[in-house]
């Protein structure tokens, strides 16, 4: 995947269904993802992906040569959304540091022939209904879908982050 792919990615990807939980300031925290996209190649139909995305923290402190984001279940692709996202100023140092750890798991996929939105607007009716508050929809580009699921745990770290320092400051590590 090139910087094109994932710039094109990043400007499509959008969350069309915000979990109502964030990311755990001291633990791991799991979301239940349903990522909605259109296979280019294709008319009138559209793939949904299911699986689990988390952010861990890390298992042992590393010497800081050693430090770095870890990707678990993900192609070599992600290594380069996060070189991609450093390129444009993204200020991951903090990210680097603590050695965070991304892993997707279970997925598993369905096309379904049907226009795109009409797909996403059933997606998120059934996530509404559910009642997970780990659940988040994603419509995201189908060839660089990994991109787009990374796209949304950046934004839950975003979200996450006035709790987290909140909890780093309420135990005194801030």
């Amino acid at each position: 995947m090139n910087r094109s792919s994932i710039d094109y990615a990043m400007q499509h990807t959008r969350v069309l269904y915000v979990p109502d939980r964030r990311i755990d300031s001291f633990g791991d925290t799991r979301f239940n993802f349903r990522l909605v996209s259109e296979p280019m190649d294709e008319v009138g139909v559209c793939r949904i992906r299911s699986g689990w995305v988390e952010a861990n923290r890390p298992r042992i402190l590393r010497p800081a040569d050693l430090r770095g984001i870890e990707t678990e279940g993900f192609s070599a692709d992600a290594a380069r959304f996060f070189e991609w996202m450093e390129a444009r100023g993204a200020r991951l140092k903090a990210l680097f540091e603590y050695g965070f750890r991304f892993g997707r798991s279970d997925v598993s996929e369905e096309l379904v022939h049907d226009a795109p939105a009409e797909v996403a607007e059933r997606v998120v009716k059934e996530s509404l209904s559910s009642g997970d508050p780990f659940r988040a929809v994603i419509a995201g580009v189908d060839d660089a879908w990994e991109v787009s699921l990374l796209y949304f745990m950046m934004e839950m770290i975003q979200k996450s982050h006035e709790i987290n320092i909140f909890d780093f400051r309420r135990r005194g590590l801030l």
